[in-house]
């Protein structure tokens, strides 16, 4: 693939056929808990994209710029989850400080994507496909957009579930996986276009 090409393959690739949370399943828990609501999945949605955007150059330039110099890249997942955490940091009390109304509702799920798996996993993969500064910020954006069109979609089909009839053993936690089963084959159908590598 040509080198001017491949950045910006992997950006729309991490947001359609590598979704990281419909092809690789992670980021579930806040995905599934925060999307009953539409208002609070954006910002959930936004604040990931953030999050993810920053901390995984961040992470690109520390793994490569610290670590692997000392020899020190077993070092990893502890050093990408402190560079990880230092952002959630400030972008609650960004959200803290300029809409209470949104911190409210996020509640505890906003501390927690410090932990969401998503995001150390952006990381990770960022280093295994060993890409490079730039794709790397390409593929933690696309993966940010791609777990926010993600939330997005299953806060807006949860909400038009809630006037209609579903059966008592699929309702609430049932019919989410459903539908996230469901929006993962539909990402599927973008298979073949852009492929991960």
């Amino acid at each position: 693939m040509n080198a001017s090409i491949m950045p910006f393959a992997v950006f729309f690739a991490s947001i359609f056929t590598g979704n990281i949370l419909l092809t690789n399943y992670l980021g579930m828990c806040s995905f599934l808990s925060v999307s009953k609501e539409l208002k609070t999945s954006v910002g959930l949605g936004v604040a990931v994209i953030f999050v993810m955007a920053t901390t995984t150059p961040l992470n690109y330039l520390v793994y490569h710029f610290v670590l692997l110099p000392f020899n020190l890249e077993y070092l990893r997942f502890i050093v990408f989850i402190i560079v990880i955490a230092a952002f959630v940091q400030l972008t609650e009390m960004t959200i803290e400080r300029y809409s209470e109304g949104l911190y409210q509702s996020l509640g505890i799920f906003l501390p927690l994507i410090t932990v969401n798996c998503a995001i150390l996993g952006v990381s990770l993969f960022m280093v295994i496909r060993q890409y490079t500064f730039f794709t790397s910020f390409l593929f933690g954006l696309g993966s940010g957009i791609g777990w926010c069109i993600a939330i997005i979609a299953m806060a807006g089909i949860r909400q038009k579930l809630k006037h209609s009839q579903i059966p008592p053993g699929l309702e609430g936690p049932g019919i989410a996986l459903v539908i996230a089963g469901f929006m993962a084959m539909a990402f599927m159908g973008f298979s073949g276009m852009i492929a991960l590598s």
